[in-house]
């Protein structure tokens, strides 16, 4: 029996047999609707409309372009871009997490025309799996809002004491960060992954949850990421999706351990579920945060990439894309 496996018997004999077993379907009482845990396929359609300049300003847009990987497979069925062409994409993979993102540059004869991606996607539900060797110390840097500050080497102390390993250590600071923080997005500062914040407020949305972890995680020693996209509503087979989700995993004896502490907090009978799953009615769209794209954006580093990312004359601004879905037969 290998390391992993003995943890996993064993923290299963302390937490109890639902650790990293998987109903076929959990409701959740927050959304009244199951997750699946079965593999979903789906058409996703992701549209950008361009906004309105005036005069000589200037836009820039970047669009993730997912990828597929060992749990989704992605095949682009089409693309639109304004008729002519007059807009195309410039592409670039950022060097540390290898995400691809696709630039457009725009001027004011081009507001209100559309860019639109649609993508055929079969996603699997994401367990424990092995990850690469030698990619993982990036997962251990102190990031500009994940810092490793000594409030967060005080927690992880106090949080790990009296475990045995790395999966120990990872329930034990997800069950902390579960119990230390409420989901509510009321008030300012949330929705930023701001782990300091999310310490402060003890509230915020999947961004804050996960920063809150991923802070606690490395200074723990644990190499901990982050990841966003999509969820697509499990109980629906067409529809519109109103906003972003984000998660994490964190690594245990050479394996990927997926959590998502968020959902866990809004549906607390699923918290067993959400430490070793993510369900497969998700699409994950980029990973990592604080990452370079080219051209660089005017602020620099891009805190994390889902919806496109805009800038006017060199200004960051609110922007959103429109993303809906359509569930395909196997």
């Amino acid at each position: 029996m290998n390391q992993i496996l003995e943890s996993i018997v064993l923290f299963t004999a302390f937490f109890g047999p639902a650790l990293f077993s998987a109903p076929a379907s959990v409701e959740n009482t927050a959304s009244k609707t199951p997750y699946r845990t079965e593999t979903d396929h789906f058409e996703f359609t992701y549209d950008v409309t361009l906004p309105t300049l005036t005069g000589a300003q200037k836009g820039m847009l970047w669009v993730p372009i997912p990828a597929s990987d060992d749990f989704q497979k992605v095949t682009e069925l089409r693309h639109q871009l304004p008729v002519g062409n007059t807009i195309k994409p410039h592409f670039s993979i950022d060097p540390d997490f290898k995400n691809k993102v696709a630039n457009f540059e725009f001027t004011a004869k081009d507001g209100g025309k559309k860019i639109s991606y649609v993508y055929k996607v079969e996603r699997r539900e994401k367990t424990p799996y092995a990850a690469a060797k030698g990619t993982n110390q990036i997962y251990l840097k102190s990031e500009p809002l994940t810092p490793l500050n000594e409030r967060f080497k005080k927690i992880a102390i106090e949080v790990s004491a009296g475990k045995k390993n790395s999966l120990e250590t990872g329930r034990a600071i997800y069950d902390y960060v579960l119990s230390y923080m409420k989901y509510d997005k009321s008030g300012t500062g949330w929705g930023r992954g701001d782990a300091v914040y999310a310490c402060d407020a003890k509230t915020g949305n999947c961004t804050d949850f996960h920063a809150l972890f991923i802070a606690i995680a490395r200074s723990a020693g644990i190499p901990a990421r982050f990841a966003v996209g999509f969820t697509v509503p499990p109980a629906k087979d067409d529809g519109a999706i109103e906003g972003y989700h984000c998660w994490a995993e964190f690594l245990a004896d050479g394996k990927w351990i997926p959590v998502d502490i968020s959902e866990a907090s809004k549906a607390p009978e699923t918290k067993d579920y959400y430490f070793g799953h993510h369900p497969a009615n998700r699409f994950e769209m980029s990973r990592g945060r604080f990452f370079n794209v080219m051209p660089q954006t005017s602020e620099g580093p891009i805190n994390f990439l889902v919806h496109p990312y805009l800038e006017i004359d060199g200004k960051a601004g609110k922007f959103s894309g429109n993303y809906s879905f359509k569930r395909l037969l196997k």
